[in-house]
């Protein structure tokens, strides 16, 4: 019990850290600084937070911002320059040297050229081949988590309290992998009203572990769209699938949320192997 009880504190502690970072990824962030926020001592910490997160602190702050620029770059218009000061680089060179590093092509080449164009085409002659869309019958699936209120962007922060909470009152077992809901959206929905279910799948059978909410995921016939890229390329994706796929398959969607379904995990993954289903119920 104690050792259970001091790993959720450790985890209660980083995650205040983790949380200070996503609010403040514009601005300086200050070892020391941190240390303190996660009341540990300034000389020996940065060890724990790397030995409970598979990461460094650095680590984290370059990911989250490069996870933002790569969303800025892909959705939005914003100058080059300006996402690289907001990512904490005062030259830019820099700034494409981490990115190109990460995504495998400069800024200026991944806004013109990058994965999220494949959905820009509406024709599904063209586009038919360059999507993993199936259709299968779902038997119900319950998807147990942390609830998150607020953009989709930010929805790390309720998957790091999930986390936390795994790993301090166990229940991995039951998990058939990592998953959330998207109960709202986005193109109609106030970003701050925006409402998601952040943590796993159950394996059949299994019973949500204390402390977590549930929603189930009603049986029938999905369609799911494999998604091998960043993160921040998933909105376009929705908007072919829902738009363009749908319109051209002859199907209709159901009422159920969509669900997202992540087949491996950004900490050990590079953003351009990421591997996200995207389950839409059908009608």
């Amino acid at each position: 019990m104690a050792g259970s009880a001091g790993v959720r504190e450790y985890r209660e502690r980083l995650e205040r850290v983790r949380n200070h970072i996503r609010a403040n990824l514009d601005g300086p962030l200050n070892l020391d600084a941190l240390a303190d926020i996660a009341c540990l001592s300034r000389f020996h910490w940065h060890r724990t937070y790397r030995g409970l997160t598979g990461e460094t602190v650095w680590q984290t702050v370059k990911r989250l911002r490069l996870h933002r620029a790569a969303s800025e770059l892909a959705n939005g218009s914003a100058p080059i320059e300006q996402i690289a000061e907001r990512s904490g680089y005062t030259n830019p060179r820099a700034f494409s040297q981490a990115f190109k590093s990460d995504y495998g092509l400069s800024p200026l080449r991944y806004r013109a050229e990058g994965g999220h164009r494949r959905y820009d085409t509406l024709s599904w002659q063209e586009a038919e081949d360059m999507f993993d869309v199936r259709i299968e019958d779902h038997e119900p699936v319950v998807i147990a988590g942390m609830p998150h209120t607020g953009p989709y962007n930010d929805v790390g922060e309720a998957f790091d309290r999930f986390s936390s909470h795994m790993a301090a009152n166990g229940g991995w077992e039951k998990s058939a992998g990592m998953a959330a809901i998207c109960f709202s959206d986005p193109d109609i929905t106030p970003p701050e009203e925006i409402r998601s279910l952040a943590g796993m799948a159950l394996k059949p059978g299994e019973t949500p572990p204390d402390g977590l909410e549930s929603f189930t995921l009603p049986s029938g016939r999905y369609a799911v769209l494999t998604h091998k890229g960043p993160y921040g390329e998933l909105a376009k994706a929705y908007h072919w699938f829902y738009g363009a796929w749908l319109a051209e398959s002859g199907e209709s969607a159901g009422s159920a949320p969509a669900v997202e379904r992540y087949l491996n995990l950004p900490h050990n993954t590079a953003p351009t192997e990421l591997l996200t289903e995207i389950h839409m119920q059908l009608g």
